[in-house]
């Protein structure tokens, strides 16, 4: 093997060692991880802007935080900067991070996210155009309305919940009070559906289980025997109750007894009318 053979077989093996890892790279960036903590929820109309300080299309001057313009930077009016989460659009999940402040007016009408021109060009099936700055290929389409996630909240000042317009001065004040978790109040409600839950067992319980007795009032639990009408006689009247019986019932065993026998002396009586006449 020929010097220069060799060190053209290094040379592509090198080139195409860097071709993957670049490739590598590019999809793990575009990638959002399925465990990551969901702290904020939300949905908004998302612009597109690349301020690479070039002076061109409008460009500002290098973002906010310091870091380069890159892909994955996008520009809110209230967050804290280098808050993290991702976009969704059309089923397609992009990864954002917050590096710059905007949009400035037109915060005001509802536009609360500004994603960077190549990251909007994915999302809406277009290229971004390096020269002009601009998105081409998507048929025209400079707003789209995108579902948005937080998965980290930045350090520094701004406002830690749904976004709210750069004229409010939000990104300047520093918020100790985050919005809570969608996984938080979910856990708040469950112990109620629980015990409703419960609840609706406990009563299915009773009414399935046989009704019980009751028992008779006043006999605080003893049994009362009366004796039938026919077995009452004068002397059984006089005899005194069985024990075990309240004053009460005494007397209405009493009575009873009374009718029976004043009963019994009527038809004996009318009896005997009707054998003097014959």
């Amino acid at each position: 093997m020929s010097p220069r053979f060799g060190m053209r077989s290094l040379a592509l093996t090198a080139a195409s060692v860097a071709g993957a890892l670049t490739i590598g790279g590019t999809a793990a960036h575009a990638d959002v991880p399925e465990d990551q903590q969901v702290l904020l929820k939300g949905s908004t109309t998302a612009s597109y802007f690349w301020d690479d300080a070039s002076g061109r299309a409008g460009d500002t001057g290098l973002p906010a935080s310091g870091k380069p313009m890159q892909k994955g930077m996008a520009a809110s009016p209230s967050w804290p900067l280098l808050t993290e989460g991702y976009v969704v659009y059309k089923g397609k999940k992009m990864p954002f991070f917050v590096g710059d402040r905007g949009p400035g007016e037109p915060s005001n009408r509802g536009i609360m996210l500004d994603l960077d021109g190549k990251t909007f060009a994915e999302l809406t099936g277009g290229t971004f155009n390096a020269s002009t700055l601009h998105v081409n290929g998507n048929g025209g389409m400079g707003h789209i309305k995108i579902e948005y996630v937080i998965t980290k909240w930045g350090k520094g000042p701004g406002k830690k919940n749904h976004p709210v317009p750069f004229a409010t001065r939000a990104y300047a004040r520093v918020d100790n009070n985050p919005a809570k978790p969608p996984q938080v109040l979910a856990k708040k409600k469950a112990p109620a559906t629980q015990t409703v839950s419960e609840n609706a067992q406990a009563d299915e319980k009773k009414a399935t289980e046989p009704a019980k007795p009751a028992e008779a009032a006043g006999t605080a639990g003893k049994t009362l025997r009366v004796a039938p009408a026919a077995q009452v006689t004068t002397s059984a009247a006089a005899q005194p109750v069985a024990e075990g019986t309240g004053g009460g019932t005494a007397g209405v065993v009493a009575a009873v007894a009374l009718v029976a026998i004043g009963g019994g002396a009527v038809v004996g009586r009318d009896r005997l009318r009707k054998l003097v006449r014959r």
